[in-house]
């Protein structure tokens, strides 16, 4: 038995990356997914076509999340569609890596809009749908933000970027307090190291083998390894958590080590 066969999930960011691999990963277990994109319309249709592959429905959506008007538009778009809203994956981020004494004010303020604001526009107005939806078995509903290790660690050069993941993270904690009595679920999912496109804009093929071999586990992450911890956390199998920061890294953060101290 499929765990999402009659579930309709909505992933932003789903055209390329971490969203992709959630969105199939969803779709392979049985759900209808909402493929969001902000300007990838070709590789979104590509997911959409995986999807209906097989065989289940994909409906492509355009919307840029830093947008609340268009982030409502879209939930509405999908329960028009679907008739309801079952998964919520809020996935959608940028970072614009410059170190903070040098951040153009532009560049920090479209990563929060993005990576904060934006997770919490999909949050809201996700739930704001749930709740008037009946109790389908133990659930309204599931939200998962994909967060980062970048809220636990602080690479440098990604200020704006790392203040927004840790913020989205107390959201999360917040709402999975506040929306408990209504049985929907709200959980985190902090990844490592991803190997996804937007990793080529900083560092070549042999960087990214590189940085593998120096992770615990010997390999940078994949997208379908955070897809499938997403599909637990929203499944049934996770009824009983809320609240949580799962993080999936293949040991990124364990593994980090200090310099050796210098010798006398």
């Amino acid at each position: 038995m499929k765990r999402f066969s009659g579930k309709v999930a909505l992933v932003t960011g789903a055209s390329l990356g971490i969203g992709r691999g959630i969105a199939l990963c969803l779709a392979e277990e049985g759900a209808d997914v909402v493929v969001n994109y902000r300007s990838h319309r070709g590789e979104a249709e590509e997911v959409a076509a995986q999807i209906e592959a097989l065989g289940r429905r994909a409906l492509v959506w355009q919307a840029d999340v830093a947008d609340r008007d268009a982030v409502a538009a879209m939930v509405n778009g999908t329960v028009a569609h679907f008739g309801k809203l079952d998964v919520a994956v809020a996935n959608a981020a940028t970072s614009i890596r410059e170190p903070v004494v040098e951040a153009d004010w532009a560049h920090v303020q479209r990563t929060i809009n993005v990576s904060q604001f934006g997770v919490f526009h999909t949050c809201q107005l996700a739930a704001q749908q749930m709740v008037r939806q009946p109790l389908a078995g133990r659930s309204r509903g599931k939200i998962v933000t994909i967060s980062s290790v970048h809220a636990e660690i602080a690479p440098a050069a990604s200020g704006a970027y790392n203040m927004a993941k840790a913020a989205i993270n107390h959201l999360a904690r917040t709402m999975a307090v506040e929306l408990a009595p209504m049985r929907i679920n709200v959980n985190v999912v902090n990844p490592g190291w991803i190997d996804t496109p937007g990793e080529r804009n900083f560092y070549s093929e042999a960087d990214l083998a590189a940085a593998g071999k120096r992770i615990p586990w010997g390999r940078i992450g994949q997208p379908d390894d955070i897809g499938r911890a997403v599909a637990y956390l929203a499944s049934d199998d996770a009824d009983y958590v809320t609240g949580s920061v799962l993080r999936v890294d293949g040991g990124f953060v364990l593994g980090l080590s200090l310099p050796e101290a210098a010798t006398t």
